[in-house]
């Protein structure tokens, strides 16, 4: 955020200062939610979590030079303090004032929602917008109630692009994350199975993604996968322009005012591929070289393009900044090669049924020669009553796509198991992480690939880490 006095930052919160002895001094630009991240002048946001209350480290942030804490409750410490009902509403209440200066000066908000890969495609997006101007895009996936507020209040003076990420675990979640960044631009990437459970449905995720184009202003721009028919469909809940994107073909008959497609498509041994970005109106054919891995990468790029497009930025630039971005955020398809020539193919971060399909076809595109394809999968989480199917296909599909060994753990893992089996193809269940490492290290050689991948609740960047230390002077088999 811009620097501003302690009587304007109580203002912009909502709150009452107390322990100021100037209400004219400055503070900022840092707002920050960990003491031990605290800057001279920053400001500390006090949240009361399940296991850990900021409040009680009002003192530390002071002692390490905070400017004033953001309050439930005023805390003996000498540092000023702005109280509040709520931390995370007066948050949200102080990036929405950021957001509202930037936009008067012309500030460009874009939001990016899905099922998959909003963070991968966040990361392409800042990458495009970046090259154009100043960008503020969140670490990670901090798409929640506190991460995109704290990525909000980063915009500065200098801000000419801030890119949202916005999650969903409800109907409403994303509609209010538009009241905090509201948006210029808004990305919707796919509806699939993830977090079906909370939901109870895949139409009941469709209507909380679609919240973000209901948000748009007529004179804004809703970027929509042409190839998902919930997404397309969202073009009737908004007044915004439509931008529809297609990795199949030209998505003429969605009628969008732009309309972005991929045309050539190839991918070399390390699932890197390139293709024509097509754009209409205008006859756009420029060639892109992604040095993200996957197939499903393209369709993140093309949605990418469709915003930097739809941002106004030339078509030349958007295709040369997509063929220099590189990965972001951590433990998202990252091919790790040991010295020995084994390949980690760790895309630990998250899964559900359309990324774990998704990493698996990849995994499928990665064999070398005199080497064989190898997955360790752990589960996937919140899929409801859909949850034991789900691994069963998983299973299947790994089988049917020729990995030659399936390594599973987890509570759903029998599950993935029997898809494997049903298929004809090799699987095995693990107890823990140490026995799932154990296994690995036995069948692993030099020119195999292994894809590492759960969700976030089993961590097995562990188990990927794991491995890429394992000590090399080990023999094989």
């Amino acid at each position: 955020m811009e620097p501003i006095t302690l009587a304007a930052f109580a203002d912009a919160a909502g709150g009452r200062l107390v322990r100021a002895a100037d209400q004219g001094a400055v503070v900022g630009p840092d707002v920050l939610i960990d003491s031990r991240q605290v800057t001279p002048g920053s400001v500390f946001v006090a949240f009361a979590g399940e296991r850990v209350d900021g409040h009680d480290f009002v003192a530390n942030a002071a002692d390490a030079g905070a400017g004033v804490a953001l309050v439930a409750r005023e805390v003996d410490a000498d540092l000023p303090q702005v109280i509040v009902e709520d931390p995370v509403a007066g948050l949200s209440r102080l990036a929405r004032s950021c957001v509202d200066a930037g936009r008067g000066r012309g500030l460009v908000v874009v939001g990016v929602t899905g099922s998959s890969g909003k963070t991968s495609t966040k990361d392409l997006i800042a990458q495009v917008l970046g090259a154009a101007g100043p960008t503020v895009a969140p670490p990670g996936s901090f798409n929640n109630e506190i991460g995109a507020p704290l990525t909000a209040c980063r915009v500065d003076a200098g801000t000419r692009f801030l890119v949202s990420e916005m999650g969903a675990r409800g109907i409403g979640h994303v509609r209010h994350l538009t009241q905090i960044t509201p948006p210029t631009i808004g990305a919707v990437l796919n509806v699939g199975q993830a977090h079906v459970g909370e939901f109870g449905s895949v139409d009941g995720i469709a209507q909380a993604k679609g919240e973000l184009v209901e948000a748009l202003d007529a004179d804004g721009w809703a970027v929509l996968n042409g190839d998902d028919a919930r997404v397309i469909a969202m073009a009737s809940r908004t007044r915004a322009r439509v931008a529809a994107f297609s990795a199949a073909g030209d998505p003429a008959a969605t009628g969008a005012d732009l309309r972005v497609w991929a045309s050539d498509v190839h991918g070399d041994d390390l699932q890197r591929f390139t293709f024509t970005l097509n754009a209409a109106p205008g006859d756009v054919r420029e060639r892109v070289s992604l040095r993200v891995l996957g197939r499903h990468n393209v369709d993140n790029a093309l949605a990418a393009a469709a915003v930097g497009l739809a941002a106004g930025l030339a078509p030349d630039a958007v295709a040369a900044a997509l063929s220099s971005a590189r990965s972001l955020s951590r433990w998202r398809m990252e091919l790790d090669t040991r010295a020995d020539g084994l390949a980690i193919l760790n895309d630990a971060y998250n899964a559900n049924p359309d990324s774990m399909a998704a990493a698996l076809r990849s995994l499928a595109g990665m064999r070398r020669p005199g080497g064989r394809i190898v997955a360790a999968l752990g589960d996937m989480l919140e899929l409801g009553d859909s949850t034991e199917q789900a691994h069963h296909e998983v299973g299947r599909l790994a089988a049917q796509l020729g990995v030659d060994d399936v390594l599973v753990l987890g509570a759903f893992g029998n599950h993935t198991v029997s898809g494997v089996a049903a298929a004809g193809g090799r699987g095995q269940y693990l107890e823990d992480k140490d026995q799932l490492i154990e296994a690995l290290r036995a069948i692993l050689g030099p020119n195999d690939v292994v894809l590492v991948k759960a969700s976030r609740g089993l961590a097995l960047e562990t188990v990927a880490a794991a491995l890429a230390a394992h000590d090399e002077g080990e023999s094989h088999p």
